[in-house]
Formats: structure tokens, sequence, C-alpha cells
């Protein structure tokens, strides 16, 4: 019987513990994710292209695109010697490939069995990649310029977005957002496992999402979860004139931490959201301009001490 690696996802089966260390190793996409990247430098260096290696194991082009992007394809263990055999790749080379595929066989590459994908109806079409990835990541560095970033938001603030977005939306299509919104911030209880930095131009904290009724609880929120040991909210003021941050829009980098066993660390994530799509940039240049922006936006930023004063005026002005 061929010994057959299966990227399809699993049937979603609920976990004692969902948020332990094991449970998230074992749904680890970052294997997956890891095993491709080798894979494409392999061949790039053997000066081959995706079509002369899918026609060498029998799979298209397409797929072996999703492969090297760590997506989920069904490929055999016979099918990756082949690979390897096309890339004249060395003893070293093919260890570590056949330990990832091992790795990936595993952690059956799917976190917690992509709960989210229950609410696939409701979401946009990039979604499924972006919560692979936010789902495993161990440092969430956001910058927004006028709109909160979801692990934030309360459930009515989201609730006005999407209305706005959607008037139409049936009641029980915007309760499965904002349940899907809610399920997501669990991971902000993970404490110092999971790292949150959000930078906030004040224009998000000026636009009056829903009203402000809403804007004032939804700002005494953050407060609140900006006291969090893992979780840092900083805002950016008006007065301080030109930063990269005008310039860069608002954007998420995604960080992991090392793979079990192997030590090796999956590249960061940025991730841009536009309204009628997203944007994932992997490449080392994007990766640093975003860095760059980053570290200038902190630079203008308010402390945390002084956001967080910041927050409570405007929450009160609000509730008045």
């Amino acid at each position: 019987m061929r010994n057959t690696l299966n990227f399809q996802p699993d049937t979603f089966q609920q976990e004692q513990n969902p948020n332990s260390e094991a449970n998230k190793m074992v749904g680890s996409t970052l294997p997956r994710r890891a095993l491709g990247r080798l894979l494409r430098e392999l061949r790039k260096k053997s000066q081959k292209s995706q079509l002369s290696a899918g026609l060498a194991i029998d799979m298209s082009p397409p797929s072996i695109n999703r492969l090297e992007a760590g997506q989920r394809v069904k490929i055999s263990t016979p099918q990756f010697s082949a690979l390897l055999d096309l890339y004249a790749a060395s003893a070293d080379q093919r260890a570590q490939v056949l330990a990832l595929v091992e790795e990936t066989k595993a952690t059956k590459g799917d976190p917690k069995g992509g709960w989210w994908r229950a609410y696939s109806d409701v979401v946009g079409s990039h979604f499924d990649h972006y919560m692979g990835l936010e789902e495993v990541c161990n440092r969430f560095t956001a910058f927004q310029l006028t709109l909160l970033p979801g692990l934030l938001q309360t459930p009515e603030y989201r609730r006005s977005m999407i209305v706005t977005n959607d008037p139409d939306m049936s009641g029980v299509d915007i309760e499965r957002r904002i349940e899907l919104a809610t399920r997501r911030q669990a991971r902000i209880q993970e404490g110092d496992t999971f790292l949150v930095d959000v930078l906030l131009s004040e224009s998000v904290l000026r636009h009056q999402i829903g009203g402000p009724a809403v804007m004032s609880d939804q700002l005494i929120h953050l407060t609140e979860v900006g006291q969090m040991s893992n979780v840092s909210i900083r805002v950016v003021p008006h007065s301080v004139g030109s930063y990269l941050g005008l310039i860069a829009q608002s954007f998420i980098l995604l960080e992991f931490p090392p793979l079990r066993d192997r030590g090796l660390i999956e590249p960061p994530v940025i991730f841009i959201e536009e309204w009628e799509g997203a944007l994932f940039l992997e490449e080392d240049k994007a990766i640093q301009r975003h860095r760059n922006a980053v570290a200038d936006i902190r630079r203008v930023a308010l402390d945390e001490d002084a956001s967080r004063q910041l927050l409570v005026g405007f929450a009160k002005e609000y509730s008045a």
C-alpha cells in the first residue's frame, strides 16, 4: 500500500484543552510551510520549473505551486523522493525534507481541526489561509489607520461594521460572524505565548462606529485588554505629522515560533486586507519595509500609559 501524505482537512473534534501547548503543536501549519519553502529553494537551485517538477511526479504545476506555498495537497512519500532525485538533493537536504514530511504527517497540518471553517460561508475566500496563520503565530503586530483589528473588537462594534458592509445580511449570519470573532479573541488569554502589539491612529478612536455608546464601551474594553501582560496598545496622535504608517497604510505582521524538534523558524508574513480581497507578503524586502514602518510608528506613538489616558478620555466624552 502506498504511503500517502494527505494534506486534506481533518474532521473537527473538540479538544479537551484547545489552548494547551501540545494541542497547538499538533495542529500547527508551520511544518507544512517550512517543507514547501525548502522544496521551492531546492527546485530553484536545481534550475527546474514547476512544470518539469510536476511532470516528474505526475502532478500539475498548480499543485506544485500549492505545495511550495505550504498549502494542502495530496502527495505520497515516493513522490517526495522523486522530487529530491530531480533536484539532486544532498543527503542532508534529503534528510531535512523527509523529516519535515514526517512532522507534517504527525501534525496533520490543520490547526485545531480548522474550527473556523464552520464559518466559511460568511467570510471571504482568503480567510481560511489567514486563520491558519493567526492560529499558530506567537506574535501579532498590527497598525490600523481607521478600524480596530478583529482581535480587539467588541460584539457591538463588530455588529455595526457587518451591517454597514452588508445591510441585507440575515440576523443569523451576523451572529455567526460575531461568534467567530469572539472565538478568535480567546487566543489573547494564552498569555506570553501569544504577544499582541497594536498601534492605532487617533482616527480609529474618532470614528464613531455604532454611535457614541458603542464607542465608549469599545474604548473601555481596549483599556482593560491593554493591561494584560501580553498586550500592548499604543495610539499615534494626529499632532505628530508625517510618519511611515501613513504611507504603509493598515497591515498585520505575523511572526511564528520555532518548529518543534527542528529549530527552524518560519518567515514572518504581512497580511493586508482590502475590500475586494487580501495580500499575503513574505518577501524579505517587503517584511523589512514593514518592520521599518513599525519602528517609525512606535517612534511617534504615545506610550502605553498615555495611550490609556487618551482612550479613557475619549470614552468619557462619548458617554457624556
